[in-house]
């Protein structure tokens, strides 16, 4: 996500359509209360202009933008990792992808295999949907060394690695 889309983001959650909202699912929280504790309080309604002054409002509205921000910080940073795309590495980048996040899914595959193919076209519609996690590919024949360490025997072989994992 640009820095563009994220502030048309943030413009689009304008402060008095969310501040009604707000204000709405309050006056609604209120009448169903009300409706529990007395027949007669269903009928009552909240004036929406005392919430729309309401100091708890803004600051959960304060608090959501700026939730919203760091979020998008976030994945700028992981898009500029290389993640939100699938993409084939060589062995010599091996040890670097996987340490340098917190969650990868690698792909040992064979380029002649029609169902590394098949894994292939799931894996890269999966990408850009999980942008904390990693999607990357192996030619198994081109990287014996990490076929042997992680006992890779059959294709398509999707391992996932987590950080927690190589910790010391």
């Amino acid at each position: 996500m640009d820095p563009d889309a994220v502030k048309s983001t943030l413009s689009n959650l304008a402060f008095g359509n969310v501040m009604a909202a707000a204000a709405r699912d309050y006056q609604k929280e209120m009448l169903a209360k009300n409706k529990a504790h007395d027949a007669t309080a269903a009928n009552e309604e909240v004036d929406l202009d005392e919430l729309m002054d309401d100091p708890e409002l803004e600051k959960l509205h304060a608090e959501r933008i700026a939730a919203l921000k760091k979020e998008a910080e976030k994945r700028q940073v992981l898009k500029r990792q290389g993640h939100g795309e699938y993409r084939e590495i060589s062995e010599g980048d091996f040890l670097g992808e996987v340490t340098g996040s917190e969650r990868v899914i690698c792909h040992f595959y064979h380029r002649e295999f029609y169902r590394c193919k098949i894994m292939d076209k799931h894996l890269k519609a999966l990408a850009p949907l999980h942008i904390d996690t990693k999607f990357i590919k192996l030619d198994a024949e081109n990287a014996p060394f990490f076929v042997a360490k992680l006992a890779v025997k059959t294709l398509p072989c999707v391992i996932l690695f987590r950080e927690r994992y190589f910790s010391c």
